[in-house]
């Protein structure tokens, strides 16, 4: 199962992006609510790994589950 970064909470902080060792993580197109950058995770890609999780310096902004409903894609 997948990791799924909650657009609604990334702050666009990025550290997953190079964290990621299979490169799952893309930037979203445009801003989210809160008017910052944000990333997604592609769900087939990712080795559900965990690094991204450890890394994330915003509390909630990825989940150890996979959940699309939270995620936007571009």
């Amino acid at each position: 199962m997948s990791h799924t970064i909650v657009t609604s909470v990334c702050e666009g902080v990025a550290d997953c992006v190079d964290a990621c060792p299979v490169n799952c993580i893309d930037q979203g197109p445009g801003k989210n609510a809160k008017g910052t950058d944000w990333y997604w995770i592609d769900f087939a890609t990712c080795i559900d790994c965990g690094i991204c999780l450890q890394v994330c310096p915003v509390e909630g902004a990825i989940i150890p589950e996979e959940k699309s409903e939270l995620q936007l894609m571009k």
